[in-house]
């Protein structure tokens, strides 16, 4: 596995250095509110599970599961396979996701909701390839890990046709990996 691997974009220090920043970073800004944690599944897990860990206030949590992409390509469409379990309304909301790319499943997540009555929904990204947005996408995260090129990276919870996530660092895929 790590032989398909081009180069390593973060190490697993660089990941971790970062995410105990964002949780502080979260902590202060949330402390008193009981945010409720929603993760975009399935991608996120692993760096949810740090935030949530590292989030020194009270939070709940909740997953939603969608899809859009089929191999490294989106499809264009944004299909929604699991919903939330709790009633949000009310709530203040933060989406962690773990890149923001062409913003189309970002976005869907967002409106979503923002439709279920939360009381505000921010979004927390570790990677933000803003290179891959998509004309007409104006969300911004408020929180963002890393800014990075527009390169095809796994590990770290992204992955390849399902593979990689378990890489504990962001690496660049070896291109004659996809292309073939």
């Amino acid at each position: 596995m790590h032989n398909q691997i081009d180069h390593i974009l973060l190490t697993e220090e660089q990941i971790s250095a970062r995410v105990r920043e964002l949780a502080s970073q979260l902590s202060r800004d949330y402390d008193g509110k009981n945010p409720i944690f929603v993760g975009v599944l399935k991608g996120v897990v692993m760096f949810f599970s740090d935030i949530v860990r590292n989030f020194t206030a009270p939070c709940q949590i909740d997953f939603l599961s969608i899809s859009s992409y089929e191999g490294c390509n989106s499809t264009g469409n944004v299909k929604m396979l699991q919903g939330l379990s709790q009633d949000i309304t009310g709530r203040h909301i933060v989406i962690l996701e773990d890149i923001f790319d062409t913003g189309r499943s970002l976005s869907f997540t967002y409106d979503y909701l923002k439709s279920l009555g939360a009381a505000s929904v921010e979004v927390c990204t570790f990677l933000d390839k803003p290179e891959r947005r998509m004309p007409g996408v104006t969300l911004k995260p408020k929180y963002v890990g890393y800014t990075i090129p527009n390169e095809f990276v796994v590990g770290y919870g992204l992955d390849y046709n399902e593979y990689f996530r378990n890489l504990p660092y962001i690496g660049v895929l070896k291109p004659e990996v996809y292309q073939n």
